[in-house]
């Protein structure tokens, strides 16, 4: 979240994979609690984002998941991780299993 914070801080550019907001909106689903936020409000706070670039699911990602295999189980974790190589970019995240593949470079 820090990373994010000082990002959008700084109007720099984030890529967000489109596998992401299904992950988002599977992750958040509608809130339960006064504190949680739900997708739609997380989606939202995304698509106003200035800073905000959806990357879509192409040919070429596919293919790059097809190349990654079975280095990641989660097929999710295998599409952001093949849009982020496919479109040279460093990734936000804090999933162990990503980070040990050594698959794309990680900013933590």
């Amino acid at each position: 979240m820090r990373v994010l914070r000082d990002a959008t801080r700084r109007q720099e550019l984030l890529a967000i994979s489109a596998i992401t907001l299904l992950e988002i909106a599977v992750l958040f689903g509608r809130a339960t609690g006064s504190n949680e936020a739900d997708a739609e409000a997380v989606l939202e706070q995304i698509e106003s984002g200035s800073v905000f670039q959806i990357i879509p699911f192409t040919m070429d990602i596919a293919a790059a998941v097809a190349a990654v295999g079975r280095a990641l189980g989660d097929p999710a974790d295998r599409a952001i991780v093949s849009t982020a190589r496919v479109h040279r970019l460093k990734l936000v995240t804090s999933e162990k299993r990503i980070i040990a593949s050594g698959l794309v470079p990680v900013v933590g």
